[in-house]
């Protein structure tokens, strides 16, 4: 989090400054102690006139990658300028965002921004993606924003990578091969890779390097210059063309608490995971070793451990043997570009294009196929679909056509979105296909999504779980052609008269009214809800003694959600949130 000061010039501004201490947790001071407190804040933020401010701070002003950001809002609260530090220091963020507190507006005058091009000088802390060239920031900033032309050369994916994909400016391309990147047809080369790559002679180049690498590690017993691995080990992968680029270090359990692994977490804030032998000797490794399993109870430790530590990713690096170290190095398969597929399982949410999760959408807008459930999620939700991308719907396949699609487009080294309903793992249909995807060893990974559950709760304008009435929710289905567990029969669950929703049981309605009355009081309140959130969304109110009548007097099919309880529409359960107990939460004045 920021560390902000606000300096008001005015007595006039004192309300406004005091709405941003709160919005912003920012700290009040005076105009004569900002030469003394430079260094201690992050952004400084001057409500009054822009002479003062910029005659205040004038003589502090060193370099854009030291100096904090600054940033000017005039006595009326009518402007929020941005007067320095505008990227690296974040300024213009921080001037979009005191903007939209005071609803004013934002003055931001940095060039690539007002142009709509990336931001260069922000995306090593934007994305983690440390900077390994050697070439002048500035000149490549200014050829970019100039629009010189720029080559474009990823070898990984990750959100940075989707974010420059997504925002291409005109003037940049993509290239898939070094060799592409002519001096005579580019001014400047920009290189996302963990990988040591070297541009071509007579054009700039910025090479960010994407924390994508997991390494694994082993030690010897108490090593005498442990202080020293970490440099030793970056040298080794170094030799293999590896750029430090560790989002994770991993290694067995039992060295938890040796010193270099305190270092690591203490002296350089790496993430480091740890497996137990068991775990890494079910890991098939190029190189085991007799005498580590002798010693260790797994025959390989470094090798093992990258791998399990990137989701079973690509060894990049197999084992290398330091003096009182090995080393290894992998990337998880999602990472790596033009080799293994990948699929993304999504949940599409109960039907509304706006509710699915942005990570939903983004992995919508990266795919190659996608397959969604036609008959259950709208075509809508796919018409963010990238130009090229093969969009079908699995209504008219069986399960052995919607995995051979997947499978021939994962062969390829393409991304694969498997559209369901919902959220995939509720009632959803995914279990066989991720047999098929294990039995393949296809990488594949699941993005949730809203249920209709909470899509009832919101449309009826309930609150589930009320204080001393209901506590809990039951997720369940009646017993139609597929059995139930004779545990989860509908009245066992219904004895705790909990709010109960119900899926895919509009069908045999009757059989679920006569079971939940057997537990239920007949007038406890009913919802069935149709095509929750979809244009044609209908609700019927009512109880639980009219719940069948319901269904069948409108004709609701399969796609109807159930809702059972006296949660619904209920006001008279009070929030523990606004209890007197909780006073002590709001500050005096409040209430």
């Amino acid at each position: 989090m920021q560390k902000i000061a606000i300096i008001n010039i005015s007595e006039e501004s004192r309300q406004m400054g005091l709405t941003l201490e709160i919005d912003l947790q920012a700290h009040p001071i005076n105009r004569a102690e900002v030469g003394k407190r430079w260094k201690e804040f992050d952004a400084f933020i001057f409500i009054g006139a822009m002479g003062i401010c910029v005659r205040t701070i004038a003589p502090f002003i060193k370099d854009k990658h030291e100096d904090p950001a600054v940033i000017c809002v005039d006595s009326m609260g009518n402007h929020v300028v941005s007067v320095l530090s505008g990227h690296v220091g974040g300024a213009n963020d921080l001037t979009r965002r005191v903007a939209a507190v005071l609803g004013a507006e934002p003055v931001v005058t940095t060039l690539s921004d007002n142009a709509g091009l990336w931001a260069l000088d922000t995306l090593e802390e934007r994305f983690n993606w440390p900077i390994a060239s050697d070439d002048d920031m500035n000149a490549c900033i200014f050829a970019f924003v100039n629009r010189k032309p720029t080559a474009l050369f990823m070898e990984v994916r990750d959100e940075g990578t989707d974010y420059l994909e997504k925002t291409l400016p005109d003037h940049v391309t993509i290239i898939n091969d070094l060799q592409e990147a002519d001096p005579n047809k580019y001014r400047l080369l920009i290189m996302v890779t963990p990988f040591r790559r070297n541009a071509p002679a007579g054009m700039l180049s910025l090479h960010y390097v994407p924390m994508v690498g997991t390494v694994g590690f082993g030690l010897a017993h108490h090593p005498d210059n442990y202080k020293f691995i970490y440099d030793q080990m970056d040298e080794a992968l170094a030799q293999w063309g590896i750029l430090p680029c560790a989002c994770r270090y991993c290694t067995i359990d039992v060295k938890a608490d040796e010193p270099f692994v305190q270092l690591l977490r203490d002296g350089y804030n790496e993430e480091v995971e740890f497996f137990t032998a068991e775990q890494l000797a079910s890991v098939e490794v190029p190189n085991p070793s007799t005498t580590v399993a002798k010693h260790v109870g797994t025959p390989s430790v470094c090798e093992a451990a990258a791998i399990l530590g990137s989701n079973h990713g690509e060894l990049i690096v197999p084992k290398i043997k330091g003096k009182n170290f090995t080393v290894a190095l992998a990337i998880e398969h999602c990472h790596l570009r033009g080799q293994q597929g990948h699929i993304e399982i999504v949940g599409a949410g109960p039907g509304d294009p706006d509710l699915v999760s942005v990570r939903g959408r983004k992995m919508l807008e990266r795919a190659d196929l996608i397959l969604y459930a036609g008959s259950l999620v709208p075509r809508e939700l796919t018409l963010c679909a990238k130009a090229g991308a093969v969009v079908r719907s699995s209504a008219s396949m069986n399960l052995e056509e919607q995995c051979e699609l997947m499978k021939e487009f994962y062969d390829k080294g393409k991304f694969i979105v498997r559209l369901h309903t919902g959220d995939p793992c509720i009632f959803g249909a995914i279990q066989e296909q991720m047999a098929f995807f294990d039995q393949h060893n296809m990488r594949y990974h699941i993005t949730p999504g809203i249920s209709s559950f909470l899509a009832a709760a919101a449309e009826l304008r309930s609150q589930f779980t009320i204080p001393e009435r209901t506590q809990t929710i039951i997720l369940t289905r009646g017993e139609g052609r597929t059995p139930m567990p004779e545990k989860e029969q509908l009245h066992l669950l219904a004895r705790s008269q909990s709010t109960m929703c119900i899926f895919l049981s509009a069908a045999i309605v009757d059989d679920v009214q006569r079971e939940l009355m057997m537990e239920y009081p007949e007038d406890t309140p009913v919802a069935a809800c149709y095509h929750l959130t979809w244009p044609d969304q209908r609700i019927y109110r009512g109880v639980l003694k009219d719940l069948a009548k319901l269904v069948h007097d409108n004709n609701l099919t399969l796609t109807t959600m159930l809702v059972v309880g006296e949660a619904i529409d209920n006001r008279k359960g009070l929030s523990e949130l606004y209890n007197k107990h909780f006073t002590h939460l709001f500050r005096k004045g409040d209430a």
